[in-house]
């Protein structure tokens, strides 16, 4: 009844602060016994979506690149966390694209119906947002909340916690931070338990 969990990094500039945040999470989640696994989108060769609606059809998308099977990992695990910067006051656009790219599910689901999420599936799948910005504003994260949401929904996860951290340019970066690292490395423990619970009292391995 291993747990897995895929970190998604959407930033651009390894190893920066997102990342690392991101890092911190999952190494809490390994601590707890978890399978846990990274994805760098600025690594994967995807394109953005086209527009072109053929999955309304079909429900595949034409674009042959690395996106689908990407998709096709994030189906196979418990948990993703999902990490971007703000940049100009929203996401990435190597996350963005990915979003995007998950319109093909999201015509199964809404278009074709061929495919449904349970309630119980949902809750035992849960999704996590990381991300770090250098202002101090309090609304920083707000604009990204929605495209999270919308990708988590089609994607039959819960949305179960964020794990944000804001005014870098006063800590000069996420080691700075006094407590972020630490937070995140224990919501990475605390989600591995509650998913082995759910899982535990459903009976699913």
């Amino acid at each position: 009844m291993i747990v897995k969990v895929l970190g998604i990094s959407g930033s651009p500039h390894r190893h920066g602060n997102t990342e690392t945040l991101l890092d911190a999470f999952l190494k809490g989640a390994g601590d707890a016994g978890a399978a846990v696994e990274k994805v760098v989108l600025k690594d994967l060769d995807y394109a953005p979506c086209r527009g072109c609606n053929a999955c309304h059809k079909t429900g595949v998308c034409i674009v042959e690149d690395e996106a689908p099977p990407l998709f096709d990992r994030i189906f196979s695990v418990d948990c993703i966390a999902v990490a971007s910067p703000i940049y100009s006051m929203g996401i990435t656009a190597e996350l963005k694209g990915l979003i995007d790219r998950a319109q093909y599910i999201w015509a199964r689901k809404f278009v074709l119906k061929t495919l449904y999420f349970p309630d119980e599936h949902i809750r035992r799948h849960k999704g996590i947002f990381i991300s770090t910005a250098g202002l101090s504003w309090d609304n920083v994260f707000d604009a990204a909340f929605p495209a999270i949401t919308a990708f988590f929904n089609t994607l039959g996860f819960e949305y179960y916690d964020n794990i944000i951290a804001n005014n870098m340019d006063l800590y000069r970066g996420i080691r700075g931070h006094p407590t972020a690292l630490a937070e995140a490395r224990e919501k990475g423990v605390q989600v591995v338990r509650v998913i082995e619970d759910l899982k535990e009292r459903s009976g699913t391995g």
